[in-house]
C-alpha cells in the first residue's frame, strides 16, 4: 500500500482533471485496438494505479498539459518517459499482484516504478545514468513511495539481492532478453520488454518462465524505445 504525500500546487485541480482524462484516453485507445489486450483493455486495477500516479511530478517541466497527453516526454540524457498507453500496456502484461516483488530495468524518471508500487509489495528499479537515478530517488522519496528501491548500475545483470522476481519490466530496447534477468525471474513469472534493434521499431515481448530451464515468449505489438544502455567498464 502506498500513501502518496500531497504536493500542493496551484495547478493541482487542473492536473487532476487532465489525469482523469488521460485514463479515459488510455481506455478508449485500448478498445480501438482489441488485438493487443482484447476488448476489455487494461484492468481497472492498472487504470486506478495510473490514475493515482502524478505523472506531471516525474517530468522536468511539471506541466499538466505536457504530462497527461498520450505521448512520450523527454526527460533529458536522450531518455523519455513512455507514452501513457504503452506504460499501461506493459504494466497490464506484467500481471503484477499485491504480494509480488517486481524488477524494473531503466528507472528513468521513476514514473513506471511509481505505478508498479501501487500494484506490488516491493519494486526494485535500476538506472544506469547517475543524474536520473538521483532525481528519481528524490521524487519517489518525496512522494512517499516507501516500497521502491532505486539502484545505480547496469541493469543487464539484474539485481539478484532484491529477487527472485515475480515480474520484470524492461523499459529500453535490446536485441535479446538478458539471460541474468531470466535467471532471476521466478517460475510462473513474466518479463516484459521491447526486443529489437535501436532506433527502429521493436517487438514488445512477453516472456513467461514455465520451468527453471524453460520459457515461452510472444510478440505483442510494435513499439519504439530508446536503446538499452550498458556500462563501458
Amino acid at each position: 500500500m502506498v500513501v502518496v504525500a500531497r504536493e500542493a500546487t496551484a495547478q493541482e485541480p487542473q492536473c487532476d482533471r487532465e489525469r482523469a482524462a488521460m485514463v479515459e484516453t488510455i481506455r478508449t485507445y485500448a478498445r480501438s485496438d482489441a488485438s493487443v489486450l482484447g476488448r476489455q483493455g487494461p484492468s481497472e486495477r492498472v487504470l486506478e494505479a495510473i490514475g493515482r500516479t502524478k505523472r506531471h511530478l516525474f517530468i522536468p517541466e511539471r506541466s499538466c498539459s505536457i504530462a497527461y497527453a498520450n505521448k512520450p516526454v523527454s526527460i533529458g540524457h536522450g531518455q523519455t518517459i513512455s507514452q501513457p498507453f504503452i506504460v499501461a500496456l506493459m504494466t497490464e502484461l506484467a500481471e503484477v499482484a499485491p504480494d509480488h516483488v517486481v524488477l524494473e530495468v531503466g528507472t528513468g524518471s521513476g514514473y513506471q516504478a511509481a505505478i508498479l508500487a501501487h500494484l506490488a509489495r516491493k519494486v526494485c528499479t535500476i538506472e544506469i545514468i547517475p543524474s536520473l537515478a538521483e532525481t528519481a530517488t528524490k521524487t519517489l522519496r518525496g512522494l512517499a513511495y516507501e516500497n521502491v528501491s532505486v539502484r545505480l548500475g547496469d541493469g543487464y545483470a539484474g539485481w539478484p539481492e532484491c529477487g527472485p522476481f515475480d515480474a520484470i519490466v524492461v523499459t529500453a530496447a535490446l536485441g535479446q532478453v538478458p539471460p541474468p534477468l531470466i535467471e532471476q525471474l521466478k517460475v510462473g513469472g513474466r518479463l516484459v520488454m521491447p526486443v529489437g534493434s535501436a532506433y527502429t521499431s521493436q517487438q514488445l515481448t512477453v516472456v513467461e518462465k514455465t520451468a527453471p530451464d524453460k520459457t515461452t515468449s510472444r510478440a505483442v505489438a510494435l513499439v519504439r524505445f530508446v536503446p538499452f544502455t550498458r556500462s563501458k567498464e
